[in-house]
């Protein structure tokens, strides 16, 4: 599976004929998508999981409107995570106050399929940028050849250590859930418990030596998921 194709995508859209549709594009093109009908809902499950981009929907017949949302997301939950507005309201105020709050991009409805793909796939490669060498001293992944070194040495990690190291690293600074590493790491269709995710966590501790490295540390955040970060910059 390509690795933008296991990005987690969650949706905020009250209009279940338009949802349904959103999510049958998304989902036809392997990303897991998420959809909710209402900012309270999706405010619970961001509390409880992860997501690699978000589709926002400005207006909302009840409860926070989207860009409380997006306020919400920039000041309480993650500055990073990619927000793309897709809704009625196209004035060029609308689009400069969506911008300005903190959403990457803007689409008009009615949203056309290819465009909304296209602009998600963009994204996609922000947030997950393809390339051959990720330096994150005195780690350097090699992404071709799928290995990774601590200074000159090489270490050892069976094939999923490897993938969960190289997207905790890719991710660095963010809380990832465990159901988001899932996921990510092992697909959308493994039947795997979060168990799975503190095992290879554990073993990465040991072999990647982050307490040696002096630089990084993986955290476990409590009943949630783990975040991999410099020392010094939590």
């Amino acid at each position: 599976m390509n690795e933008l194709q296991r990005l987690r995508i969650a949706l905020l859209e009250d209009s279940a004929e338009q949802s349904a549709r959103v999510t049958g594009w998304i989902d036809a093109h392997g990303y897991p998508c998420d959809a909710f009908d209402s900012a309270e809902a999706f405010q619970r499950a961001f509390k409880k999981t992860s997501y690699d981009v978000v589709i926002l929907d400005w207006t909302l017949e009840t409860g926070s409107s989207g860009i409380e949302v997006l306020h919400w997301l920039r000041s309480t939950i993650t500055s990073d995570v990619p927000v793309i507005f897709v809704t009625s309201r196209q004035s060029e105020q609308d689009i400069v106050t969506a911008l300005q709050a903190g959403a990457d991009d803007y689409l008009a409805k009615p949203v056309r399929q290819q465009e909304l793909l296209a602009r998600l796939y963009a994204l996609a490669r922000r947030a997950q940028p393809d390339v051959d060498l990720l330096e994150c001293p005195p780690y350097v992944f090699d992404t071709q050849a799928r290995t990774v070194h601590f200074g000159e040495e090489s270490i050892k990690l069976t094939e999923k250590e490897y993938e969960l190291a190289l997207f905790l690293f890719r991710n660095r600074g963010r809380v990832l859930s465990r159901q988001h590493l899932l996921t990510s790491v092992w697909g959308t269709s493994a039947e795997l418990n979060t168990r799975t995710v503190d095992t290879h966590a554990s073993r990465l501790r040991k072999k990647l030596r982050l307490l040696e490295s002096g630089r990084w540390k993986l955290t476990s955040i409590y009943q949630h998921g783990y975040r991999l970060e410099e020392r010094g910059r939590a």
